[in-house]
C-alpha cells in the first residue's frame, strides 16, 4: 500500500521546545521540592506541580493530543505551563534563569505558531 502523506520534518526550533518543555516539567519539580518545607507539603507540591502540567500538555498541546485545539488555544497552554515554570524559578530567587527562559520560551513560540499558522 503506498502511504502519500508528506514525511514530518523535525527542525532546530522543534528539538528545542521539546528541551523548553523538559525543563519547564523539571523547573515545577525543582520549585515544588525546594520551595515548600520538606517533607509535606514539599514532596506534594513536587510531584504534582509537574504531573499536572505534564497532563495538561499531553490533553491539550502535544502532537497526539486527545483534545484538539486550534493553534490559539495551544498558545493558552504553552503560556500556561511556560509561564508557570518561570514564575517558579522567579519564586526560587533566579531571575536571571526566569528572564532568560520567558524569553526564549515566547521565542520559540512565535515561530513556531508562526510556522503553524502559515501552515
Amino acid at each position: 500500500m503506498n502511504d502519500t502523506r508528506p514525511t514530518p520534518t523535525i527542525g532546530a526550533n522543534d528539538i528545542l521546545r521539546f528541551v523548553l518543555e523538559l525543563f519547564a516539567f523539571v523547573s515545577l519539580a525543582l520549585w515544588g521540592f525546594l520551595a515548600w518545607p520538606l517533607p509535606w507539603p514539599g514532596i506534594l507540591v513536587g510531584i504534582l506541580a509537574p504531573a499536572f502540567a505534564i497532563l495538561v500538555w499531553a490533553l491539550f498541546r502535544s502532537p497526539k493530543a486527545v483534545f484538539r485545539l486550534d493553534p490559539f488555544g495551544k498558545a493558552i497552554v504553552e503560556i500556561f505551563v511556560f509561564g508557570a515554570a518561570a514564575l517558579a524559578w522567579w519564586d526560587l530567587g533566579q531571575p536571571i534563569v526566569a528572564g532568560v527562559f520567558a524569553v526564549v520560551a515566547t521565542v520559540s513560540g512565535v515561530l513556531s505558531g508562526r510556522k503553524e499558522l502559515g501552515a
